[in-house]
């Protein structure tokens, strides 16, 4: 069995060095016990980074035979740099694991990941079970986004980043959906294969900073919420109906009132429902304008990265 390690990289030239330690070591670990096979790689993506990200990757490519390295023309963002390996990896592997430089996730799950696929699961999930390590205030935002989703009809894996194992047929699947706008959590998940998961807790980052500050997480919450349903839309139609139904209550009590005398001339009421209908039609304007520019980047069909350099299939060439 070969096995591919994709690594997404972006700005993240302090914790590489230990990176590449641990996850070798597991790799490593791995061919000696005959669990998976010695031409067996770990490659890292590197994401448009701006510090020395690329450099250093390259170096430990040169020094171990075990990493190879791609490198995009710029930034795409974190769903596209794995979309990117593992395009490149699903070529020539059994399976492809996906984890984050940062060693939040635990890299000791991967043999667990690896014993779970060789008992005939295509999907595994990393699965975190301990989130103490999170603030309080992501521990809650992640809860409520689960749940949101549940709401919605997204099927979700909950407490599963992007910390996973596919087999080579799950990748090929994957890379049939042609979204442009990616939330891999929501697209696995419809593959459909036989899955399973490893729980593990997950640590405090290595080094450096994280790449997913609130607003990148709001944006990535709502990528996800809009990309797989289509509920908000039809929360909008109920919204109007029940401003309907207010409108007609207020009507009914405005001609009670005028028919006792008790008609109180001004101008409060009339600039307070004006402000409130303008603010609700903005946000209905907001949240199909949502939908309208995820069909406007569907359409224009532009890839979803691009490969400056990749030494992985100059390795393929040369053997």
């Amino acid at each position: 069995m070969k096995l591919a390690i994709v690594v997404p990289c972006f700005n993240e030239e302090e914790v590489l060095p230990e990176s590449v330690k641990e996850l070798s070591n597991i790799l490593s670990g791995l061919i000696t016990t005959d669990e998976i096979s010695e031409n067996s790689k770990i490659i890292f993506v590197d994401d448009g980074s701006s510090d020395k990200t690329w450099s250093l990757i390259s170096d430990y490519s040169s020094q171990n035979t075990i990493v190879s390295v791609i490198k995009l023309s710029r930034n795409f963002g974190h769903q596209g740099a794995l979309l990117a390996g593992l395009t490149s990896a699903s070529k020539s592997s059994d399976a492809v694991i996906t984890i984050d430089a940062d060693l939040q996730d635990d890299v000791n799950a991967i043999p667990k990941m690896v014993k779970e696929f060789l008992d005939g699961n295509e999907v595994v999930y990393g699965v975190g079970n301990n989130r103490q390590t999170d603030s309080k205030f992501k521990r809650n935002t992640a809860e409520i986004f689960y749940r949101l989703m549940e709401i919605l009809g997204v099927k979700l894996v909950p407490d599963s980043a992007d910390f996973r194992l596919m087999s080579r047929r799950a990748c090929k699947i994957l890379l049939s959906y042609r979204e442009t706008n990616l939330f891999l959590r929501g697209i696995v998940p419809l593959i459909g294969l036989k899955s399973s998961k490893v729980y593990y807790a997950r640590k405090e980052r290595f080094a450096g900073t994280t790449k997913y500050p609130l607003k990148k997480m709001i944006k990535f919450a709502v990528d996800g919420i809009t990309s797989f349903s289509i509920v908000p839309i039809k929360l909008i139609m109920s919204l109007g109906f029940l401003i309907v139904l207010i409108s007609i209550f207020l009507l009914i009590y405005t001609l009670i009132k005028r028919f006792n005398g008790n008609v109180v001339s001004g101008w409060s009421s009339m600039m307070i429902s004006l402000w409130a209908l303008g603010g609700v039609q903005l946000i209905c304007i907001s949240v199909i304008g949502e939908y309208v520019g995820k069909i406007f980047n569907e359409v224009k069909r532009r890839p979803r990265f691009t490969v400056e350099k990749n030494l992985l299939d100059n390795e393929k060439d040369e053997e």
